[in-house]
């Protein structure tokens, strides 16, 4: 509202264009959708597309009217056949392969920052967990936050982890994210003071139970301050860990 006035005031955009905007805000019904162009000031998240059950032109109609309000557009869960057409369909977008997301082009300098409260670290147990972390890791950069990743540092082989702790305490948030007994965030949260935010996932064999054995893990650490999520949400940890971001440095802005 305040981009659409100040767009006004200045000359770029006529009183009429303003209006035909506003007649869409802060709902808008698509054929396949209702949009809520005001949750991003609700909230400080904008509406996300889940894509896994919609096809690829369902997500590029949505994504196209969203471009219209902020260029913070995401999609998750969009396999590369869908988002490739997505991309295709919709100049500038980007697919990420390994976090299954469809974005928009992404500001390179939430990377590599010095470290401090508003840096978040989203840690990987295994390889095969990184699909998740990665869903967090991308989330976090459309959002605007401060981003690094450590990968493949489990409890199996924990002299990996332990040869990074300069890392561990250079962030001011980490989302850690783990498989099989889901150990991982227990361990951490007896190195550091930081909030940790924990992410099962469903990655092991049978007995795990598709991530239940994670996440009953983690919610029974006896480590204190580590939240965790749902299951292979790699997405709702990144959500939470940008609003403590944004809480602690009073800075993200979509």
């Amino acid at each position: 509202m305040q981009e659409l006035l100040e767009k006004v005031s200045r000359g770029r955009c006529t009183v009429a264009d303003a209006l035909a905007e506003l007649k869409n805000f802060p709902a808008e019904m698509l054929s396949c959708a209702h949009l809520d162009h005001h949750r991003r000031l609700r909230t400080g998240v904008p509406e996300v597309v889940y894509g896994e059950n919609k096809t690829a032109g369902q997500i590029a109609d949505i994504l196209r009217k969203f471009l219209r309000f902020s260029p913070a557009v995401m999609a998750t869960r969009v396999s590369q056949e869908k988002g490739e057409a997505v991309c295709l369909d919709i100049p500038g977008l980007v697919y990420h392969e390994a976090a299954r997301m469809v974005t928009a082009q992404l500001d390179e300098s939430h990377q590599g920052a010095d470290g401090g409260a508003g840096l978040v670290l989203v840690i990987a147990a295994g390889t095969s967990d990184i699909p998740v972390a990665e869903e967090a890791f991308i989330t976090l950069r459309c959002l605007g936050n401060t981003v690094e990743k450590f990968y493949d540092v489990g409890v199996a082989g924990i002299h990996r982890l332990l040869s990074r702790r300069d890392l561990l305490e250079k962030a001011g948030i980490l989302i850690v994210v783990a498989g099989m007994e889901g150990a991982l965030p227990s361990v951490i949260g007896g190195l550091v003071d930081k909030p940790i935010i924990g992410v099962p996932t469903s990655v092991g064999y049978g007995t795990g139970l598709g991530g239940i054995a994670a996440l009953l893990g983690m919610l029974n650490s006896c480590a204190p301050g580590i939240a965790v999520v749902n299951i292979d949400n790699g997405f709702g940890a990144a959500c939470m860990a940008a609003r403590i971001c944004k809480q602690i440095t009073g800075q993200v802005e979509i």
